[in-house]
C-alpha cells in the first residue's frame, strides 16, 4: 500500500470508527441528570468523554490499517482483484 494510499484510508477508518464511539457511554442527557446549561441542546449528553473516544477511534482505526494492510499483502488476495 502506498503512503497517500495507506493515509487516505486511515482517515476515512478513523472517522467511521469516530462515529461508532460517540454513542458509546453516553447515558444520560442534561434534562435527565437536571443539569441543562443554557444554549446548549437539552438532549445533549452530560458527560461526553471526547478524549477517551478521539483515543479509542485512533488506536481502532491504527488496528484496522494494519489488519487491511496484512491481508492486502497475502498473495491469495492480490491475485483475487486481479
Amino acid at each position: 500500500m502506498s503512503l497517500t494510499t495507506g493515509i487516505a484510508l486511515y482517515f476515512v477508518l478513523w472517522w467511521m470508527c469516530f462515529f461508532v464511539a460517540l454513542p458509546i457511554g453516553s447515558r444520560r442527557s442534561q434534562i435527565e441528570a437536571g443539569e441543562h446549561v443554557q444554549g446548549t441542546e437539552p438532549g445533549a449528553p452530560q458527560r461526553t468523554g471526547l478524549p477517551a473516544k478521539l483515543i479509542a477511534a485512533t488506536v481502532g482505526a491504527g488496528v484496522l490499517l494494519l489488519l487491511t494492510d496484512l491481508a492486502l499483502a497475502q498473495p491469495w488476495l492480490r491475485d483475487y482483484w486481479k
